[in-house]
């Protein structure tokens, strides 16, 4: 599965451990689309450079992260194809996969600790569409 993942300055420490912990620990091969420092950066061109890459199907999943998760969910979900869920635990993690079929995983670099987001980064990924009754209502969104 190829991820992209990007961050605003909010989210960049959360960014870099998932990012190391994605490609280290559980092998996945990852793009990594800004930021790279603690210096202010602008939250909606990193949402816009994931959210195109994910819409434009060069990429199976995203992941976002800003200081909320909020700002990154406004404008990725703008994106026909993107279904971004702003997550705050393992059971909006678990359900942004099996209801909605998310394709970007947006979590709060100043609400979740590193050890939660490292666990809902890997439930999110792990966790299939369950389809059913929820396909019907994707499709009253599309």
């Amino acid at each position: 599965m190829k991820i992209i993942i990007g961050s605003d300055h909010g989210g960049f420490e959360l960014k870099e451990a998932c990012r190391l912990h994605l490609e280290q620990v559980s092998g996945w091969v990852v793009s990594d689309a800004g930021v790279f420092s603690m210096d202010p950066a602008d939250y909606p061109k990193i949402a816009h450079r994931v959210a195109q890459a994910v819409a434009g199907k060069e990429y199976e999943r995203g992941i976002l992260i800003c200081g909320t998760g909020l700002g990154m969910g406004i404008v990725a979900n703008r994106y026909k194809g993107v279904r971004a869920g702003v997550c705050h635990n393992l059971f909006t993690a678990r359900l942004s996969r099996q209801h909605n079929d998310a394709n970007i995983l947006i979590m709060g670099g100043r609400v979740i600790g590193a050890g939660m987001a490292l666990e809902m980064v890997d439930l999110f990924l792990k966790t299939p569409f369950d389809g059913g009754r929820h396909q019907m209502r994707l499709n009253q969104i599309d």
